[in-house]
C-alpha cells in the first residue's frame, strides 16, 4: 500500500510540478505510450502528435527544434538539433558561428534502436528509420533506411506486404489478429509460450 501511494505521489511531482523526473522513470518505469504521453504534458517538444510511442532513454538534446506527428514510435535514438563542434570551432578560429537545425518527423514514422538523426533533416511520413543508421538527409515518404550514413533500402509498402504473408503463417497468428492493439496483457503470456515453443521447441 505504502509504495503503490509513493508510486503515485512520485508521478504527480513530475507530471504536474516537473521535479524528481529521473526518480519517477526509475521507480514508476512508464511504458512508451505513458512516457510519451508525459512529454506532451511536460510540452517538450515543439509540438506532438497522437499516439506517440517513446522510450525513457532517448537522447534529444534540443527537444524545442522536434516536431513530430501523429503514430511516431522513438526507440532508443539520438535526435540531435545541433552541432556541437561550433563551440570547438569559435575558440579556434576567434569566430562567432552557429550551426542548429529543426527535425522534422511526420505521421507514421519508426526510429529504431540506437538510430541517430541529425539537424535539418525531415522523416516521412510512413517511414522507418533501420537500427544503427544515421540520417543527415530527408527520409522521403514511405521510404526505409538503414546504414552510416542512411540510404534507401526499401518501401513501407512492400514491407507491410511481406509482413501480412509471414504473420498469417505463424502459430499464433489468431492471437496477433485477435488481440486487443499493439500489447494486450491478457493474451501476452500465451503469446510468449507459443513463441518460445516455436523457437525452441521443448527445451529447457
Amino acid at each position: 500500500m505504502l509504495s503503490h501511494i509513493f508510486r503515485k505521489t512520485l508521478r504527480k511531482l513530475a507530471w504536474d510540478r516537473g521535479r524528481l523526473i529521473s526518480l519517477y522513470l526509475r521507480i514508476c518505469k512508464p511504458r512508451n505510450d505513458e512516457y510519451a504521453e508525459f512529454l506532451r504534458h511536460r510540452q517538450y517538444f515543439h509540438s506532438m502528435g497522437d499516439n506517440c510511442l517513446i522510450n525513457t532513454d532517448i537522447c534529444v538534446p534540443d527537444p524545442k527544434y522536434v516536431r513530430l506527428g501523429n503514430n511516431v514510435c522513438l526507440s532508443s535514438c539520438a535526435l540531435i538539433g545541433h552541432d556541437a563542434s561550433i563551440a570547438v570551432l569559435n575558440r579556434a578560429y576567434n569566430v562567432r558561428l552557429d550551426s542548429v537545425g529543426r527535425i522534422d518527423i511526420r505521421d507514421n514514422v519508426f526510429i529504431g534502436y540506437r538510430s541517430i538523426v541529425l539537424p535539418g533533416v525531415t522523416i516521412g511520413p510512413n517511414a522507418i528509420v533501420a537500427a544503427g543508421a544515421v540520417v543527415v538527409k530527408d527520409v522521403p515518404q514511405g521510404d526505409i533506411v538503414g546504414g552510416v550514413p542512411a540510404r534507401h533500402l526499401g518501401s513501407v509498402d512492400d514491407l507491410v506486404k511481406r509482413l501480412e504473408v509471414k504473420t498469417r503463417t505463424l502459430p499464433w497468428a489468431d492471437i496477433i489478429l485477435n488481440r486487443k492493439g499493439d500489447f494486450d496483457p491478457e493474451v501476452e503470456q500465451e503469446l510468449i509460450r507459443q513463441r518460445v515453443k516455436f523457437f525452441f521447441g521443448n527445451e529447457h
